[in-house]
């Protein structure tokens, strides 16, 4: 039986495609307003500007490509049960080869009608799939109401933590890349761990985890990758 490797990605898995992060020095956070363009307040306060928002986000990730880091990910399901978790919107993972991503923070290339409330549950059959296309304010789902994207603003649940538990529960090893562990609830997935289970972090910055268990790799997600690789090597 093959071992189960779970990666969880964040933001610095994309960062070397040119894809833009936002927290880093120079993101989007300092272009641009999180209240205004990433929470459910700011989807109700001004819908095209929300709008606007992920259809540039959209067309930059459409000259996006993923890089070798991601490559490194999806060649991991040659020889182990791969499952990845990402925090990231962008399907750099999925176009690299990868064959089980679950999205924590949602999906660029896709839409949903407006919830209408905070709290109101969707159905994953209402979910379209639009590319890499804008939508603007009137361009409504089947149902009649305006389209959102399909992401998790701040400010609303993430209904995919729980599966995301689960997964990490089985893990027989797990990898952290580019994700600083500073965005909850993804940043508290590590404890799920079991107790023998060995975990690699690769990020460029330092990542405070006083855990036993964890062997840093203070690298960029492509060369850290490529160390992961020969560790990996070295312990089956």
């Amino acid at each position: 039986m093959k071992k189960k490797i779970v990666v969880l990605t964040g933001a610095g898995v994309s960062a070397e495609s040119g894809f833009a992060t936002f927290r880093d020095t120079g993101g989007l956070w300092e272009q641009f307003d999180v209240n205004e363009v990433a929470s459910i307040e700011g989807w109700y306060r001004n819908r095209k500007l929300v709008l606007d928002f992920y259809n540039q986000r959209r067309a930059q990730l459409r000259d996006a490509r993923p890089n070798a880091a991601h490559v490194a990910i999806a060649e991991l399901e040659k020889r182990f049960d791969v499952d990845v978790i990402t925090q990231n919107v962008d399907n750099l993972h999925e176009r690299a080869g990868s064959t089980r991503v679950l999205h924590l923070h949602g999906e660029l290339t896709k839409m949903r009608p407006e919830n209408g409330e905070y709290d109101r549950s969707y159905s994953e059959k209402e979910v379209i799939d639009v590319g890499y296309d804008a939508v603007h304010l009137g361009d409504l789902a089947p149902n009649g109401s305006q389209l959102r994207p399909h992401i998790v603003f701040f400010g609303e649940a993430v209904p995919n933590i729980e599966k995301a538990i689960g997964l990490v529960e089985k893990a027989d090893i797990l990898l952290i890349v580019g994700t600083s562990l500073q965005v909850y609830p993804a940043a508290g997935l590590y404890r799920y761990a079991s107790i023998d289970t060995p975990i690699y972090v690769i990020d460029p910055k330092p990542v405070p985890l006083s855990d036993k268990r964890v062997t840093m790799i203070q690298d960029v997600a492509t060369k850290g990758m490529a160390t992961f690789m020969e560790l990996l090597r070295s312990v089956e």
